[in-house]
């Protein structure tokens, strides 16, 4: 570690909280397989040292939404199985061969292109097949309940794709739309994977992984599990949905920057962009060097926190590219140079709820202006 990652603003990553969740996702479904989702750099936790992490921890697969996000993996090292959840153009199947990449399929048009494209380079392609029971995003489409020729005609494309040279059909999978807030639509769902489970075994056709469980349903529906859970936001400290029952998650990222300067300013004083702020009485003011061109998000504006020595202290005015304004008044003596923490357990909802999005979007969207520090066993490793 060099002064200057922590001279601005900088991420810390604890390995030990993500090896807790870990420990507790997987007693939630002791007999199921484990994939961790490490797409979008692990929800903007770093793929690589996450992947490494879970690698060594014994998950049974990662998961990324692109090829390239497999082949970073796969050049760092990272051994296990890797299934790529979105589309991959055929012109570059001889990649997801070269670097041992299980891809998603969701349509037959794309598993013929696949299949073609694996026997001519004389390899086989490993493939999940995606079923789409209600979620309406990718995948063979089946919702109609109990509608025999809808189901049987599912049943028959994902028949022929299983029966193309060149593929490998290891596992078919939905993905829940709604396993945060509504149990029935999620039974529904379940409902009409299991009718076309049991119309694809009548014809012969059967996986070594059926797999439907993300972080919500692990979380909610356990008993959902079947071969293997997929948890993502959870993995990585929170519940898919406020007011959910936390079982004890704890958040893997903290983020912090390091106020620049303290100045005292008139009452009256108006701060920042627009005026969007106007001191009521003399204050002290700490400019903390974070702001959207880092990935916090301008609509906390006047409405966030930072934590100063553990207390809280509202940002005023609003946020800025690369800085904002924060009232210290109440603190006695804040210097430059110290710490101020931006996200973090409490903090990260609280930024969501007012920002009006999700947790997952917080972390995600933290650019790599951000630098990301890994500690595990208390020291710093990265």
């Amino acid at each position: 570690m060099t002064d200057r990652q922590m001279v601005r603003a900088w991420a810390e990553v604890d390995l030990d909280a993500l090896a807790r969740n870990y420990r507790l996702l997987r007693g939630l479904a002791p007999k199921a397989k484990f994939l961790g989702l490490v797409k979008a750099n692990a929800y903007g936790h770093g793929a690589v040292p996450i992947g490494r992490k879970l690698q060594k921890l014994g998950a049974d697969m990662l998961a990324v939404a692109c090829l390239d996000e497999a082949v970073e993996l796969r050049r760092a090292g990272i051994v296990i199985p890797i299934l790529c959840l979105g589309q991959t153009p055929v012109e570059l199947a001889p990649e997801l061969l070269e670097y041992d990449v299980t891809q998603t399929v969701g349509d037959l048009a794309t598993g013929e292109a696949l299949s073609a494209a694996a026997v001519k380079t004389g390899k086989t392609l490993k493939i999940h097949v995606k079923l789409d029971t209600g979620m309406g995003r990718l995948g063979f489409f089946y919702a109609a309940d109990h509608d025999e020729k809808t189901l049987e005609d599912t049943a028959m494309d994902i028949d022929a794709l299983c029966a193309l040279p060149g593929l490998e059909a290891e596992g078919i999978f939905t993905h829940f739309a709604d396993a945060d807030g509504s149990e029935a639509y999620t039974r529904t769902q379940m409902n009409r994977f299991e009718d076309v489970r049991g119309k694809l075994r009548d014809q012969g056709v059967n996986f070594k992984i059926y797999h439907c469980a993300a972080s919500a349903a692990v979380l909610n529906y356990p008993w959902m599990s079947m071969d293997m859970i997929r948890p993502g936001i959870a993995l990585y400290g929170y519940c898919p949905a406020p007011g959910m029952d936390n079982p004890g998650l704890k958040p893997v990222m903290t983020v912090k920057s390091r106020i620049a300067v303290v100045r005292t300013l008139p009452a009256g004083s108006f701060i920042s962009y627009g005026r969007a702020a106007t001191l009521r009485q003399i204050s002290r003011l700490a400019v903390v060097p974070i702001g959207y061109g880092d990935g916090y998000p301008r609509a906390l504006s006047n409405e966030m926190d930072m934590l100063i020595r553990g207390i809280p202290c509202p940002i005023v005015g609003r946020i800025c590219m690369d800085m904002c304004m924060v009232d210290v008044t109440g603190l006695e003596d804040v210097q430059p140079g110290e710490v101020a923490t931006v996200y973090g357990p409490k903090l990260t909802r609280r930024a969501a709820k007012l920002a009006g999005t999700i947790s997952y979007e917080l972390l995600c969207q933290l650019t790599p202006r951000v630098p990301r520090l890994y500690f595990e066993d208390g020291a710093r490793i990265l």
